[in-house]
């Protein structure tokens, strides 16, 4: 269960860092192309920039949903370790 939900997240992850390189790109390509800056280059430019920015805060909140969701894990196989352990010794005094 937990491999999946890794790799479906790196899966998003992936596909969000390639849109950034993608927007990025966009933007270059079209400053590069037109030095004049008519009006649909701008609108091209916001385009790009808005896909760019929706493309930043879906990476970062699925790298922080990863983040959470380890140390949710980790902290639940802390607790189970701990009352193992205090089962164990338990045991052994009796």
């Amino acid at each position: 269960m937990q491999n999946t939900f890794k790799s479906d997240n790196a899966l998003i992850m992936f596909f969000n860092g390639a849109a950034v390189v993608v927007a990025y790109g966009m933007l270059a390509l079209s400053l590069y192309m037109s030095p004049d800056v008519p009006l649909a280059t701008k609108g091209y430019w916001g385009i790009g920039i808005l896909l760019l920015t929706l493309s930043l805060v879906n990476f970062v909140k699925y790298r922080f949903d990863e983040r959470l969701s380890d140390d949710r894990i980790q902290r639940l196989e802390d607790a189970r370790n701990e009352r193992l352990l205090s089962e164990y010794v338990d045991a052994d005094i009796k």
